[in-house]
């Protein structure tokens, strides 16, 4: 793509710039986007064959730790094994036995010691997002933004250690990593203000709009709690009643659904933020991530040919050889005043903010496999509430949800110390009244674990505030007045390239044909058929339902909800 070599080429001379000043004085329009170039559905492509990624058998090269192919097994300078305790020990393959016939020892302290932390070395698996890979690097500020955040990451040329982590949403930790998914792009900023999280996925928007349907969701995708297996009739079930999921099951079952590379995936960050500047004035922000690489996916036969660690050796396998994924971390603006003008609510994250033009603002690089698979992947927690000053919320209902879920089921499947472990843990101090829980380590030494206190005062700097605002209306539980829960979905869908329609359409139609209830099924129809005409008849014909019955239920659905098509 021409697009992706000017990329390469504006890539390689930011590194052969030797001064920050030279990166200040980029003209403004190279940190500009085409708006086209940051569309998923321009930018995707899929793969070449072959699809095995290139990788050593038994050892990674680079990676410490790994098994090397060549070792002689040597015990030369090999250290002691000890107990937890730091103990010594002559044995770690026999109990302690009475004898050849006779029973083993309770006595045995070393035995009992490692089955018990055997028993106890897996924390509770993430509902969501369990299977995963994580690698460490680096980001770069490139575009002074202080006219719209005091967010101290965002200086021209200022570098900030990142932990990211990949992984797919739905299916469990020992799932095939091709399987069809959206796939999270989660990235923690250890930056000299605390940890901001951009918790995100390579798709920018979501199935729902609103956190207290994301139990019921996760519920329809999960396997059946009487057959503990997936179904499509019962993900269909719960779609066929949640309209605005159009657009993103749309998105899914393309072949964004199943990425050839963590490397070759765009992220977005979904939700609406609010960034506020030094002078207090607040603007709202979507983030996405431009993949270097480009974004690149497998179709159902590639899928079918790719290994159960697909996507985690082709990352390990390149960072290792010295080829450093990027991205750049590109921003898009919208104050209230522009809000009056759309026909959808601007914090709805089923929707994208077509048109809203995006500027670079810095770039990332993954240079490091960790040490540790289970203590930085597994370990590692991130959580929306996790941002720093000149970042706030939105009033994404998705969003709100969020701040408090994510934080709350890390700290049930980690613990309530999860912020001190070393993957979580800030490059800052950490200053506060929290205390003790279970692997508590913090050493506190003060008498004083309260607020105020004249003994030992603490201060809450009014730079620090959150941002004030205005809020009226009356309160009720209702949904948001602009739905709009097709328009986005039938123009993704006219932007496809044939081919990626003729694979949409193929990936859709292999799953919903599963689905038993014809009613379900006519309206999932009827609703690919209100996105676009074109899309809805050919999937319709795939599944073999008559187009007069998807009609029917698309006529009677404008029918009952015309508020949701306006003048349309």
């Amino acid at each position: 793509m021409a697009f992706t070599t000017s990329r390469a080429g504006l890539l390689a001379a930011c590194i052969n710039l030797s001064l920050v000043g030279s990166v200040l004085a980029q003209d403004a329009a190279r940190q500009a986007a085409d708006p086209a170039s940051t569309q998923a559905a321009s930018r995707m492509q899929t793969a070449a064959a072959p699809t095995i990624p290139e990788r050593p058998v038994l050892s990674q090269p680079g990676v410490p730790g790994t098994v090397q192919a060549g070792g002689t097994g040597a015990a030369i300078d090999a250290p002691q094994f000890t107990r937890d305790n730091g103990a010594p020990i002559g044995e770690n393959r026999h109990s302690k036995a009475v004898g050849d016939m006779g029973p083993v020892l309770l006595e045995d302290a070393h035995l009992i010691e490692k089955l018990a932390r055997f028993d106890r070395e897996r924390v509770p698996e993430r509902v969501v997002h369990a299977r995963g890979t994580g690698a460490q690097g680096v980001f770069r500020a490139t575009a002074d933004i202080s006219d719209i955040t005091k967010a101290s990451l965002f200086v021209p040329g200022k570098e900030t250690p990142v932990f990211v982590r990949f992984s797919t949403v739905i299916h469990g930790a020992g799932s095939p990593e091709t399987m069809r998914d959206p796939h999270g792009f989660a990235t923690k900023f250890y930056t000299d203000q605390g940890n901001w999280d951009l918790v995100g996925n390579n798709l920018p928007i979501f199935f729902i709009r609103d956190a207290i349907q994301f139990p019921d969701m996760i519920h329809s995708l999960k396997p059946s709690p009487v057959t503990n297996k997936q179904d499509p009739s019962r993900l269909f079930d719960f779609f066929s009643k949640t309209p605005e999921a159009t657009n993103m099951i749309t998105q899914v079952w393309t072949n964004l659904g199943t990425p050839a590379s963590y490397r070759t995936m765009d992220g977005s960050g979904v939700h609406a933020f609010k960034l506020v500047n030094a002078q207090g004035k607040t603007i709202f922000a979507k983030f996405r991530w431009i993949s270097h690489q480009g974004v690149k996916n497998l179709n159902g036969e590639q899928v079918a040919k790719a290994n159960f660690n697909f996507l985690t050796d082709d990352l390990y396998g390149q960072i290792s050889a010295g080829n450093h994924p990027s991205w750049d971390l590109m921003v898009q603006t919208m104050s209230g005043d522009q809000f009056a003008a759309l026909d959808y609510n601007p914090f709805d994250d089923t929707k994208e903010w077509l048109g809203v033009p995006f500027r670079k603002i810095g770039e990332m690089t993954l240079n490091k496999v960790p040490d540790n698979f289970f203590e930085w992947t597994e370990q590692s927690a991130f959580a929306p509430s996790n941002m720093v000053p000149g970042i706030e919320p939105s009033p994404d209902r998705m969003l709100q949800g969020r701040l408090f879920s994510y934080a709350d089921t890390q700290r049930y499947r980690v613990g309530a110390n999860v912020m001190t472990l070393p993957v979580n843990r800030p490059r800052v101090a950490v200053v506060n009244n929290n205390q003790d829980g279970q692997l508590n380590a913090t050493q506190r030494s003060s008498d004083v674990n309260y607020f105020p206190a004249d003994t030992a005062p603490k201060t809450t700097a009014a730079e620090f505030r959150n941002s004030t605002y205005e809020v009226s209306g009356v309160v009720d539980s209702k949904p948001i007045e602009k739905t709009s829960n097709f328009e986005q979905a039938g123009i993704f869908y006219r932007s496809l390239k044939p081919q990626d329609k003729a694979d949409l359409v193929k990936n859709l139609a292999a799953d919903l044909g599963q689905v038993t209830s014809m009613r379900v099924k006519t309206m999932m129809l009827s609703y690919f058929y209100q996105a676009d005409k074109d899309y809805g008849t050919r999937v319709a014909k795939a599944v073999d339902v008559p187009l007069s019955e998807v009609v029917k239920a698309a006529n009677e659905y404008r029918a009952a909800y015309p508020e949701q098509f306006g003048a349309n």
